[in-house]
C-alpha cells in the first residue's frame, strides 16, 4: 500500500469514477475544438496544398525562415548573456546592507520593470537614431537588445534576490561561525545554492525573451523570425499556414531550450551529493574543504 499523501487524501471509488468522467469530457470536449478548427480552416481553402507547398521548398526555408531564425536567435542571445550578469548584479546589490547600493539598485529595478518592453525598444530605437551615431543597418537590432536587456535583467535580479532570501538563514550563519567575508559567502555559500533554486524561473525568463524579440520586428523593423510571414504570405497568399509554420518552430525552440534548462536542472541539483552507501561527498563548493566522514563514523 502506497504511503498517504501529504497534499491530498488518497482518491475514492466515486473519486475515480469522477476523474475518469472528467478525463473523458475534457477529451471530447478538446477533440470538438479540433474538429471545429480543423473544418474551418477546411471550409476557407487553407488546408489546399497549394497554400502548404512553399515550405517544401528549400528556398522558403533559405530566403525567409532561416535568416529570420537566425535574427531572432542572435537578438535573444545577445540579450541573454548581457541581461544575465545585469541581473544577478542588480538583485545582489539589492540585498546589499548599505543604503546607498540597495536605493539606487532598487530604484532601477523596479522602474524598468514596470515599463512594457515594447515602450523600451520604441525609446532605444529614436535614441539611437535622433541622438547617438548607430548605423542604421544596425540601429534595429540594437534597439530590440536595449529593451530586452533592461526589462529582462530587472526581472532577472528580482528572481535572484529572492532566490537568495528562500535559503535557510543558517547557512549565512555558519558561514560567518567559519569566518568567511560576506563576499566570500555570497560566492561560495549562497550564490551556488541559489542559481539551483532559481533556475526554473531564470529559463521561464529566457524563453520570454526568445519570444519577445518578435516585437522587434512589428515595431522597430527588424528582421526576425515572426517579421518573415509578411513576404511569405504575400508572395503565396497563405497567411494561415505561415503564421501555423512559424509557431511551429517557436515551439520547437523553447522545447529545446526547455529540455536543457531540466537537464542542467538535474545535473545541478545532484551536486553536492553523497554516493551511494555512504561514500565521499562527489562535489565540494569552491573554497570549502570536508573531513571526508562516512555514514556511520564516529564525530
Amino acid at each position: 500500500m502506497s504511503a498517504p499523501s501529504v497534499l491530498y487524501d488518497a482518491p475514492g471509488p466515486k473519486a475515480k469514477t469522477r476523474n475518469v468522467l472528467y478525463t473523458v469530457l475534457f477529451g471530447l470536449v478538446l477533440a470538438a475544438v479540433a474538429w471545429f478548427t480543423i473544418s474551418g480552416l477546411a471550409e476557407k481553402g487553407q488546408l489546399e496544398g497549394a497554400k502548404w507547398s512553399p515550405f517544401l521548398l528549400g528556398s522558403t526555408w533559405t530566403e525567409y525562415l532561416l535568416p529570420g531564425l537566425l535574427n531572432t536567435l542572435i537578438a535573444a542571445g545577445l540579450s541573454i548573456v548581457i541581461a544575465l550578469p545585469i541581473g544577478f548584479v542588480l538583485g545582489i546589490a539589492r540585498l546589499s546592507e548599505h543604503r546607498w547600493i540597495s536605493m539606487p539598485a532598487g530604484a532601477l529595478v523596479e522602474f524598468f520593470r514596470s515599463l512594457p518592453v515594447l515602450i523600451l525598444m520604441i525609446f532605444a530605437n529614436e535614441l539611437f537614431a535622433r541622438f547617438m551615431d548607430v548605423d542604421r543597418d544596425v540601429r534595429p537590432l540594437a534597439a530590440v537588445v536595449t529593451g530586452l536587456v533592461l526589462y529582462n535583467a530587472s526581472v532577472l535580479a528580482e528572481v535572484v534576490r529572492a532566490g537568495i532570501l528562500s535559503l535557510p538563514k543558517g547557512q549565512s550563519e555558519a558561514s560567518m561561525a567559519l569566518g568567511l567575508r560576506k563576499g566570500q559567502t555570497m560566492r561560495i555559500i549562497l550564490l551556488p545554492q541559489a542559481i539551483t533554486a532559481m533556475l526554473p524561473a531564470i529559463v521561464s525568463q529566457l524563453v520570454v525573451i526568445l519570444k519577445d524579440s518578435a516585437l522587434g520586428g512589428a515595431l522597430v523593423g527588424y528582421a526576425e523570425l515572426f517579421a518573415q510571414y509578411r513576404y511569405i504570405s504575400n508572395n503565396y497568399q497563405n497567411l494561415i499556414p505561415t503564421m501555423i509554420v512559424i509557431a511551429v518552430v517557436y515551439i520547437v525552440i523553447n522545447t529545446l531550450l526547455t529540455t536543457f534548462a531540466s537537464w542542467l536542472e538535474k545535473r545541478m541539483s545532484r551536486r553536492g551529493r553523497p554516493t551511494v552507501g555512504g561514500g565521499l561527498v562527489e562535489e565540494q563548493a569552491p573554497g570549502m574543504e570536508f573531513t571526508g566522514l562516512r555514514t556511520g563514523d564516529n564525530l
